[in-house]
């Protein structure tokens, strides 16, 4: 009997350790069952999402199980959007906020976004990304980050604590020790960073340290390798990283809770289940999984392969109490703020209208050679080509993007194409002539071309794309929707710092001399 109760209780605690995923719109009866088990925690993703109305219905059911549960969310904003995964993000990302570079706009645009999520029903953020984006060719953090710079990115991590915490929703800042200075992306693969420990203590970790001083209570983190701390265990799994360095020298003594640990860099060589018990083993609280295996079945794995380690010795039963007692402490406390934030609606309030579109408006760069400002605004309706990368798994590849649409709006008779490396390899290997010439040269003849393109310095295509456009059309003006590094050609060339809906909507306006 005591040996059944004990069990029961393994159980519960490794429930409590796992924060989910599911498929569907509606509570699936297996996450009622696991709430009623232990379960403290689940993530939302785009696929769980309508609208305002339905996922605010959603969370009310789920809490209907446990008042207290945490709901939590990827919402960067910027590219990186859930709530807003179907229509383009109305807030722009880190990398327009650092352009800006305006702490109290940054503080506003998160209080905006902590409000929408606490009248959902969510109650924690996976966001703000505290990375320094020190490579600029970087294939997964990019315009995520505040930018490159530490001091900035450090002010504004602190900024956007301070405003979504202030709407009642809890901020987790990621990816611990620094995912900016890397070149794989840990969705497929272990990337590493090849600093000293000294280098990423000046140049990684004070963006975390601000995010603590600001208030932080959960830090997310990073599947890579960092040999200056542990050159055998990526950080999500490392003692050294997790204990020694987060906690014992950094003082934090919040929630730590894994990137998605179904992701490549740390199944490909533990397993799923293995990274689950080591993360839990060596320091991390709470293990984030379901962006892409959400099925009730690996849940169970997770479950049983905790238990099965408190039971073989392999985890100490007290190392999991403390992770579950550190998620249950947390979810107290975001329940606590979001309660009062709730009772005092606006208190701290820092928004206004249309924030988003303002700070949007306040990112966008003009570049371009003496005197080429006269050809904006545009003369006429133009011809518009965009050049799409395939997007990380962070971004997606649902979400619309792009200037072509909102400026269809503003100037009527606008025409588009969009093309993929794809599509252009395929045609050049076929042996077909001029795809690229026929549909953005000809139908820009007598008008105005604009080129549209997203991170072309880290697309050899693209890049090769813009500069043989640029031979017959010198005089096309060039968007930049991604992180701008060296590529600056064209008449006039806009930068946008990012690719969400309102930063197209910022860049279109100017292209017409509106509003």
């Amino acid at each position: 009997m005591e040996s059944n109760s004990r069990c029961r209780e393994t159980a519960q605690l490794a429930n409590c350790v796992l924060q989910p995923g599911f498929e569907g719109t509606t509570a699936p009866d297996w996450v009622r069952r696991r709430i009623a088990e232990g379960l403290h925690s689940v993530v939302l993703f785009g696929r769980n999402i309508v609208d305002a109305e339905q996922v605010a219905r959603l969370n009310d059911s789920l809490r209907a199980e446990n008042p207290d549960l945490i709901i939590a969310i990827d919402e960067e904003a910027g590219d990186v959007t859930r709530l807003e995964a179907w229509t383009g993000a109305s807030r722009p990302g880190n990398l327009a906020l650092g352009a800006v570079d305006d702490v109290e706009l940054t503080e506003a645009v998160a209080y905006d976004i902590g409000s929408e999520l606490r009248s959902v029903g969510v109650s924690l953020n996976y966001a703000p990304s505290a990375d320094v984006n020190s490579n600029p060719r970087n294939p997964v953090i990019g315009v995520r980050s505040f930018g490159a710079e530490t001091g900035a990115v450090a002010r504004h991590t602190a900024a956007w604590v301070r405003g979504l915490q202030k709407a009642g929703v809890a901020a987790c800042a990621k990816h611990f020790p620094g995912h900016g200075d890397t070149a794989v992306d840990s969705h497929h693969g272990l990337p590493q960073v090849t600093a000293s420990a000294q280098e990423i203590a000046a140049t990684a970790l004070p963006p975390f340290t601000a995010a603590m001083e600001a208030g932080v209570r959960a830090v997310m983190t990073a599947h890579l390798l960092v040999p200056a701390y542990d050159a055998e265990l990526p950080a999500t799994l490392s003692r050294r990283i997790l204990v020694d360095l987060l906690r014992d020298q950094l003082g934090f003594d919040g929630m730590v809770v894994t990137d998605a640990i179904e992701m490549g860099a740390v199944t490909e060589r533990y397993g799923i289940d293995g990274a689950t018990v080591r993360a839990v083993v060596n320091g991390v609280d709470a293990v984030c999984v379901g962006g892409e295996d959400a099925e009730e079945s690996t849940f169970d794995l997770l479950s049983a392969a905790l238990v099965k380690a408190v039971e073989g010795g392999t985890l100490d039963a007290e190392r999991l109490a403390e992770a579950a007692g550190r998620v249950r402490h947390f979810a107290a406390w975001s329940a606590s703020r979001t309660r009062a934030a709730e009772a005092a609606p606006g208190t701290g309030a820092v928004a206004g209208p249309q924030i988003g579109l303002v700070a949007a408006r306040r990112a966008v760069r003009v570049l371009g050679a003496s005197g080429s400002g006269s050809l904006l605004p545009l003369p006429d309706a133009p011809h518009v080509v965009e050049l799409s990368p395939t997007m990380n798994l962070a971004i997606g590849g649902v979400t619309p993007w792009g200037v072509a649409a909102p400026l269809s709006e503003l100037l009527p008779g606008t025409t588009s194409v969009r093309l993929t490396e794809t599509e252009l390899a395929e045609t050049e290997l076929a042996g077909a002539d001029g795809l690229l010439e026929r549909s953005t040269l000809a139908p820009a003849v007598g008008r105005p071309l604009v080129v549209v393109v997203r991170d072309a310095a880290r697309h050899p295509w693209m890049e090769d794309a813009v500069h043989r456009m640029l031979r017959s059309r010198p005089d096309a003006v060039v968007v930049e929707m991604g992180v701008p590094n060296g590529l600056a050609p064209g008449a006039v060339h806009l930068l946008t710092h990012g690719a969400t809906r309102v930063s197209g909507l910022a860049a279109a306006e100017v292209l017409a001399g509106r509003p």
